[in-house]
């Protein structure tokens, strides 16, 4: 199993990113269950119907709104493992401040790009709700409506749409949270020329990643 590239000291930053990663690792757990769950869903639907004539009861709705639960649960734990995709023939050849440099107007662009999304996201799920706000009602009643009402909801069995469209700025804030603090540390690596700065992925060598995952596949096979 390889090991994540983004190192860990005392530092007040790399702290931080320890204590934001709980939360992230969480979600993505949740992610990679909700696929588990939508592949039973998947395989019940298909014997369901074939065996019993007995399919999922609004499988197409129940997809439409998972598919944002995998989605985009693991996004921030994707950005702070250095998972997504992005094009390394120039990054790979930087050192030092130029490297950082790179990484930190990279890592602002996303910032703006996760701000501009999080504001129309969030006038999205914003329509799909009608404002209430009845408190006394609510703390004795514990129902959300006496707080909000569904404005809209799927065709097949009319699921309320707001929470799927809730998700997405929520995990787009934490992701913005975790760009913000890799900007911190940028930063830092820039004003004190760190070599290897705490809490940021660091750039590997993509012939050595598939060595070590080659080994480890390998260490694997010769272990049966």
């Amino acid at each position: 199993m390889s090991s994540s590239n983004v190192l860990s000291d005392n530092s007040v930053p790399s702290r931080a990113d320890r204590l934001l990663l709980k939360l992230e690792a969480t979600l993505n757990l949740l992610g990679g269950i909700t696929v588990i769950a939508l592949v039973v869903m998947a395989v019940w639907h298909v014997v369901g119907r074939k065996l019993f004539n007995a399919p999922v009861y609004g499988y197409v709705d129940w997809i439409e709104q998972f598919m944002i639960v995998f989605a985009f649960f693991g996004l921030s734990y994707c950005q702070r493992e250095g998972g997504h995709i992005r094009m390394d023939i120039l990054v790979m050849r930087m050192k030092g401040r130029t490297l950082w440099l790179a990484e930190w107007l990279s890592t602002l662009f996303m910032l703006l790009l996760a701000i501009g999304l999080i504001y129309g996201s969030w006038q999205h799920f914003g329509r799909s709700i009608t404002w209430i706000g009845n408190w006394e009602l609510y703390w004795e009643t514990y129902e959300l409506q006496a707080l909000f009402r569904s404005r809209d909801s799927s065709i097949d069995i009319a699921l309320p749409l707001w929470p799927a469209k809730l998700i997405v700025p929520v995990t787009l804030a934490i992701f913005a949270l975790r760009l913000v603090m890799q900007l911190i540390i940028y930063t830092r690596a820039l004003i004190n020329g760190d070599d290897s700065p705490a809490g940021v992925p660091l750039p590997e060598d993509p012939m050595e990643v598939a060595a070590r995952e080659a080994e480890t596949v390998s260490g694997q096979e010769g272990g049966k």
